[in-house]
């Protein structure tokens, strides 16, 4: 894992008697990046930080300026715990327990909680909703295409952190009473088509939009060969149309657990050889990145325009609809 650069701090300054005034001159220079009041980072530091990256130390630099205890959840607890979420421009997610206004300001979403209610673990310095509750948050809380990002990750063991595979059953009996009956159904339906054999936190938000748009479900990581032996596994298989979906993210070309001595070069030859041989089989195959998953309707055009069979027709704003769940016994 990356080590984050070290958070600037004006109050630490200001505690020695120090002039906190030349930190405001150095980020208006460009040398720092202001990324909350009073809370500072090298520029060149944050520059080379991934997205997930930077929305980490905004979660601390949050932690670090309110004046009580925080419990993180939804997307910033699931930052620390390692579980993968779909951020696009995510506020901080904070516990609140009082009901009366001003519950989400300067970037930071506070959520209504009961206090009795409250699960929480301190996890590398912060204090954040529990594992299991913060995944069957994020399940209630996000479009529901998006719920399998996160759930399909903690059906494997997460050998990098030491943490377990959480089982279906184990998330289903920990839901009971938690949100409105409406919002556990879907948490429920997330649960059921959630599935470990999900190699990618794009190949399990693609498949969420596969079922949102209606598709028959694909077969994951399935064996392709031809006559001269195996070809590999692909990321999704539909029998029926003999079509192969592959998702194309950016680490296999990058990474070097991917790239196993190759240039990136190299791997795109590679990659183009491989899906001639699947094409050679007489099987369809469709490619599609991340910018594909981003367009609405893309992928659906790119599926239908394969031929794979529907199961039903899409339902329009399944996969993008973010309403905020309400807990059980919320009066929001």
């Amino acid at each position: 894992m990356t080590t984050l650069p070290r958070l600037i701090l004006t109050k630490n300054l200001t505690r020695i008697g120090a002039n906190p005034r030349p930190l405001s001159a150095d980020a208006k220079s460009g040398r720092l990046v202001r990324i909350r009041q009073g809370v500072y980072v090298d520029a060149a530091a944050w520059n080379g930080l991934q997205g997930s990256e930077r929305y980490r130390l905004r979660i601390e630099a949050v932690a670090e300026t309110c004046m009580a205890p925080t419990i993180f959840s939804h997307h910033s607890a699931a930052s620390p715990w390692g579980v993968p979420t779909i951020q696009r421009g995510q506020p901080v997610h904070a516990l609140t327990t009082f009901h009366g206004g001003g519950r989400s300001r300067a970037g930071v979403r506070r959520h209504l909680v009961d206090p009795e209610r409250i699960d929480a673990e301190e996890l590398d310095g912060l204090l954040v909703t529990s594992r299991i509750t913060t995944v069957l948050d994020l399940a209630a809380f996000v479009p529901f295409a998006e719920a399998l990002v996160p759930l399909d990750h903690v059906l494997k063991p997460d050998d990098a952190r030491g943490f377990a595979a959480l089982s279906k059953e184990q998330l289903l009996a920990a839901l009971p009473g938690r949100y409105v009956p409406a919002f556990e159904r879907r948490v429920r339906i997330a649960i059921e088509l959630a599935d470990s054999a999900a190699g990618s936190a794009g190949e399990s938000y693609s498949r969420g939009l596969i079922h949102a748009a209606g598709f028959a479900p694909p077969a994951l990581q399935y064996e392709l060969r031809d006559p001269t032996g195996r070809v590999g596994y692909s990321d999704f298989y539909w029998a029926e149309s003999r079509t192969v979906g592959e998702f194309d993210g950016i680490a296999k070309y990058q990474k070097p657990e991917f790239l196993k001595g190759r240039t990136p070069g190299q791997a795109v030859v590679d990659e183009k050889m491989r899906e001639d041989r699947i094409r050679a089989t007489g099987r369809n195959v469709v490619r599609w990145v991340w910018a594909d998953l981003w367009s609405p309707g893309e992928l659906e055009r790119k599926l239908s325009a394969a031929g794979v069979p529907r199961r039903r027709r899409s339902s329009q704003g399944q996969a993008n609809d973010a309403e905020t769940p309400k807990r059980s016994g919320d009066t929001r």
